[in-house]
């Protein structure tokens, strides 16, 4: 189990940028094998928008490709994940939240271990 908790969040306009930070308590990032943000928007499914495995290898949402960046900061005193998001579309807003785990690897949300979740809203 991994204590993840979320920041960078908040209100943009459309076009805007925000990077997303996730850091770790109780571990470090380069322990952890596989990384992903997902998002969740009112009265939907949680939805995967890009993952990231140890060695740096990432995939993408096809709806956040090209726009979104997922990277890691394994460094001992950095110890952070992160999702750089640019060109923000209205229907990017939703809660984000950063998700860990020792086996899987994907973008369905059957993480173990989750962050409490960071509001984005992008306005129009």
């Amino acid at each position: 189990q991994v204590q993840l908790v979320e920041s960078g969040g908040g209100s943009v306009q459309t076009g805007g940028s925000l990077r997303l930070s996730c850091a770790a308590a109780a571990t470090y990032i380069y322990n952890i094998p596989y990384m992903a943000w997902f998002r969740q928007a009112p009265g939907k499914e949680r939805e995967g928008v890009a993952a990231i495995d140890r060695d740096g290898r990432t995939m993408y949402a096809d709806s956040v490709k090209g726009r979104f960046t997922i990277s890691r900061d394994n460094a001992k005193v950095k110890n952070t994940l992160y999702l750089q998001m640019n060109s923000l579309k209205p229907e990017d807003t939703a809660m984000y939240y950063c998700a860990a785990d020792w086996e899987k690897w994907c973008l369905l949300p059957r993480y173990n271990n989750w962050g409490q979740g960071t509001q984005v809203t992008v306005s129009s």
